[in-house]
């Protein structure tokens, strides 16, 4: 079978740039070079990223840079965020054991997965980690969870390599007709973004104040119902459809049956 597709380490707005080259480091140490950054606070290229990298150079040059997370999940499949802390979403939460598993499982089947790491500081804002439909937490001492963006990046990155070369997955060769793909990250984002504008026009978020809390809670939805790519655009129509009956019934009053 060809190889399959490693995970993309997804670094949302890093700091300093030799948290970004140690970093890169650690995926290297563990088989990863697909690297983004999502908004890099002192600019890209870094010297010093490159200089911390000790030897990952390649992984730092081939970064790729995006304006904002929901951009950098371009091609990807599956999206897992880490977080230390509790957030008052309803995700699957694993820890990065589970999750090698379960990435290892998707690769098999030709898909990608990204983890995204946030800021040295403070971590995934909520609007980063809605964009996941799965958190990993690793289980560490409660009174002292803190872990720095390298120590964060290899706990997973090394969990994934462990169990390629243990096979403590299970890898399926043929999956049979009821396998079906997952749909690509940027397809369910334009769903999301297609159905808050349709409801934008009715009104719907209102108050406004709580319109963010609603829509995470709309995204949290469908992310739990790990989506085909199918079932994404059969929704789209339903979208669409929905819109269209109501545009009508504006312009020409009620639609009798």
């Amino acid at each position: 079978m060809a190889d399959s597709p490693t995970p993309v380490i997804i670094l949302v707005e890093p700091q300093l740039g030799e948290n970004i080259g140690t970093a890169a480091r650690a995926m290297l140490n563990c088989g990863l070079t697909d690297l983004r950054l999502v908004n890099p606070r002192d600019g890209w290229p870094s010297e010093k990223a490159l200089a911390a990298s000790s030897g990952a150079a390649r992984v730092v040059e081939a970064a790729q840079i995006f304006p904002t997370t929901a951009t950098a999940l371009e091609g990807l499949h599956h999206v897992y965020a880490t977080t230390a802390r509790p957030r008052d979403m309803n995700k699957t939460v694993l820890e990065p054991r589970e999750a090698a598993g379960v990435m290892r499982r998707a690769e098999a089947a030709g898909e990608r997965n990204g983890i995204l790491f946030g800021k040295e500081a403070k971590g995934l804002h909520n609007d980063d980690v809605v964009l996941a439909s799965t958190i990993i937490e690793a289980r560490l001492n409660p009174e002292h969870t803190s872990l720095n963006l390298a120590q964060a990046v290899l706990l997973v990155s090394w969990e994934w390599w462990m169990a390629g070369s243990s096979g403590s997955f299970q890898e399926t060769e043929d999956r049979g007709d009821d396998f079906k793909q997952s749909a690509l990250q940027s397809d369910i984002l334009n769903m999301f973004e297609h159905l808050e504008r349709e409801l934008d026009e009715t009104e719907y978020f209102y108050p406004e104040e709580k319109r963010v809390v609603m829509v995470r809670n709309l995204r949290n939805i469908f992310h739990r119902a790990d989506m085909t790519a199918s079932e994404v655009r059969g929704m789209r129509g339903v979208i669409k459809a929905l819109a269209t009956v109501r545009r009508r019934r504006l312009k020409h009053g009620p639609i009798d049956d």
